[in-house]
């Protein structure tokens, strides 16, 4: 067994046992390889390893890596901030856009996807943590930015992401019970089959996400070790 395919093992192993302290199912939750700076040799053994799900943060490295996701089979997630300009490449590629949190992106964002004829799946991210360093919706906005995103058929929104503030594990749980909160809330307006995604908690959080009410985490150095940048 590689290192790689312990530390999955690892992972899951710890996904579980949080879902069963949370009276949840396993299999209701989902798990994101964040790859961002991997090699596709590295990423191979995710697969090998029964992970089909990555996540990327750059459209640029995504593009790179088209070709290998194509052969694999892979579900590819777009994590980073999507600048417009970067559109052309992510939008009808990416599985699923988890970063969609301004008007302007998502309306250059319905224009793409209604001239390649899609359909493109997308989360809101909300600033769960009102910080000016980052992305996202404040969360006093989200429900007007949600009821906004119905004047775009070629989106579809699934639910809502959240990268909270640079905490330990255990403070990081209010966070991600607020977002819960309202994810419940806009699920209650919505169809359940469809908006479904809470994407929330990372490789030191994970399991207080899960607690919390995550249908999907993304985990990166604990799945790959330390980033080895090109």
């Amino acid at each position: 067994m590689t290192d790689i395919a312990r530390n999955i093992a690892q992972v899951r192993e710890e996904m579980t046992a949080a879902c069963h302290r949370a009276g949840r199912k396993p299999e209701n939750v989902a798990l994101v390889a964040v790859s961002k700076y991997q090699s596709v040799e590295r990423m191979a053994e995710v697969v090998a390893a029964g992970i089909l799900a990555f996540g990327e943060n750059h459209a640029q490295e995504l593009t790179e890596k088209k070709t290998f996701f194509e052969q694999q089979g892979c579900r590819v997630h777009f994590i980073g901030q999507l600048q417009t300009n970067k559109i052309k490449y992510v939008c009808g590629f990416a599985d699923l856009i988890e970063s969609v949190d301004r008007q302007n992106l998502a309306q250059q964002l319905q224009q793409k996807a209604q001239a390649r004829g899609i359909v493109q799946d997308i989360l809101i991210q909300v600033n769960i943590g009102a910080e000016d360093q980052k992305g996202g919706v404040p969360d006093e906005d989200l429900d007007s930015f949600a009821e906004s995103l119905a004047e775009h058929p070629n989106l579809r929104l699934r639910g809502l992401m959240c990268v909270p503030p640079a905490v330990e594990a255990e403070q990081a749980r209010a966070y991600f019970r607020k977002m819960r909160l309202h994810f419940e809330k806009l699920q209650a307006h919505s169809d359940p089959g469809i908006f479904d995604t809470l994407s929330m908690g990372m490789s030191h959080d994970f399991t207080v996400a899960i607690e919390e009410g995550a249908t999907q985490v993304r985990v990166g150095s604990r799945i790959f070790g330390a980033r080895d940048k090109k």
